[in-house]
């Protein structure tokens, strides 16, 4: 991951992509969502989904999940430390996200491939070496529809501290 001040507005990274089976839609939903559309085949076709289908949950797990793996999989020798000495950042805490959005139904069989693209950068004065990157993140299934949307938001490490612009 870069520092924050290299960070540029509207680049996007696809995270990858998962494909949902049966049995880890009833899996996760047996644990964490236990409703009948995502639990019980039978009871899903009598559902208004008219199936079985992923918990919205489920789904967002899964891209969290393929969000660190790309974390992980970005050489940290690219990015040079701090001048202080501080390593490269790896990627923060999140202080919450908006607008989360299961907008069409993931089936057992659907390949969701997942992106995410930089928003906005926020400075922190109470946390100068920090600052908050939004992104907007997004999941397609194979046919190219849009599945699943939310704006995430992450505390990104500075390479320098913030420094409040001069005043007149």
């Amino acid at each position: 991951m870069a520092w924050f001040e290299d960070i540029k507005l509207g680049e996007t990274l696809e995270l990858g992509t998962h494909t949902f089976t049966s049995e880890d839609i009833i899996r996760f939903a047996e644990k964490y969502d236990p409703q009948p559309f995502h639990t019980d085949p039978e009871a899903a076709k009598e559902s208004h989904f008219g199936g079985l289908v992923a918990a919205g949950w489920h789904i967002a797990a899964v891209w969290m999940k393929l969000m660190l793996e790309t974390r992980r999989n970005q050489p940290q020798d690219e990015t040079p430390p701090a001048p202080d000495g501080r390593a490269a950042p790896r990627g923060g805490p999140s202080p919450g996200f908006f607008d989360l959005k299961w907008i069409k139904p993931v089936r057992a069989g659907d390949t969701i491939a997942y992106r995410t693209t930089t928003l906005e950068k926020v400075d922190l004065k109470s946390r100068p070496y920090q600052g908050i990157l939004k992104s907007f993140n997004e999941g397609f299934n194979q046919d190219g529809t849009l599945v699943f949307s939310f704006i995430g938001q992450g505390l990104v490490e500075r390479r320098e501290p913030y420094r409040a612009p001069a005043t007149e």
